[in-house]
């Protein structure tokens, strides 16, 4: 209730001691000045200390090296723990275990274990013959090939392949059974939909570790596409708000600050302390967050 009290007072941001943790996700980049702008965004987040950075893996696999060497690149250049991206998607049992196997040896503890989307061209997902049909198999399988730290996705507004609520909490809380860490949830726009996944959650008897998943945006055309494609809502406001910044970036910037702030102060009101950050490769946004919630550069970064 104390937090709850100092939300609603002002300034809203005054006073936060920074006692959070975060963690950021990139993609790996295709062109050499995609990769020039992703390693700008690595070194200026890296001095916020965060607890991991990950790369994504494209659908059907089709970033594996690209995901490979930006993973790499992250170990073998700064001091931030590197999580890769693994899925099911178009490979066998046999193929997934030696791609985790090869992270292990190059330092990589940590996986963030997804199904996957299906590959380009098919509307469906359906298990590779000789792979791991879902998640949790995926999961149980890199237990055995090494002592991973494991995060997996969560969907507060449920995965678009789930039939229900609770078929999807049930897929969760089995994630959780094989081993995963942490999950991590898909990205929303309302602090009150995370609230009730996580109470959710609890009362299904989840009592793993829950992080929000934050992405300002970059171009809200671009996050109506993808709501669209994970069941994300959007609220019906934050068109108006962006309604003629489509050809001024840096206002649709300051809006876009604005919106994904204000709402991690009210998750920071509810109690969440770990938040993880969908950058896009640019990490002006994702700082300038962290910065208003008190987080500041470690001594020495």
């Amino acid at each position: 209730m104390r937090e709850a009290q100092l939300a609603l007072e002002t300034p809203l941001f005054s006073g936060l001691p920074g006692d959070i943790d975060v963690s950021f996700e990139f993609f790996p980049p295709k062109t050499e000045k995609m990769a020039e702008t992703l390693w700008h965004s690595v070194e200026m987040l890296a001095p916020l200390d965060p607890r991991f950075v990950s790369v994504t893996y494209g659908a059907g696999g089709s970033t594996r090296e690209r995901t490979h060497a930006a993973v790499r690149r992250i170990v073998n250049e700064t001091s931030m723990p590197a999580a890769a991206h693994l899925t099911c998607v178009n490979a066998t049992r046999e193929e997934v275990d030696a791609v985790a196997q090869e992270y292990w040896d190059e330092g990589v503890r940590h996986i963030v274990a997804l199904r996957g989307d299906p590959p380009e061209g098919h509307q469906a997902y359906a298990p590779h013959p000789g792979g791991y049909a879902n998640a949790a198999e995926l999961i149980a399988g890199l237990k055995k090939v090494a002592d991973f730290e494991i995060s997996v996705a969560a969907y507060p507004e449920v995965h678009p392949d789930s039939p229900d609520r609770q078929a999807d909490l049930d897929n969760l809380k089995a994630k959780f059974d094989a081993g995963a860490t942490r999950a991590i949830t898909q990205f929303f726009f309302d602090p009150e939909c995370f609230f009730d996944f996580r109470d959710r959650a609890a009362a299904a008897g989840i009592s793993g570790e829950i992080v929000p998943g934050v992405m300002p945006v970059l171009s809200f055309a671009a996050v109506q596409r993808m709501s669209g494609l994970c069941g994300t809502a959007i609220p019906h406001w934050m068109e108006g708000l962006f309604e003629g910044l489509d050809q001024k970036p840096e206002a649709r910037q300051l809006v876009s600050a604005t919106i994904a702030a204000e709402m991690c102060r009210r998750l920071y009101a509810g109690g969440v302390r770990q938040f993880h950050f969908y950058t896009l490769n640019r990490a002006e946004l994702s700082y300038a967050i962290c910065h208003m919630l008190g987080l500041r550069p470690k001594v020495g970064s």
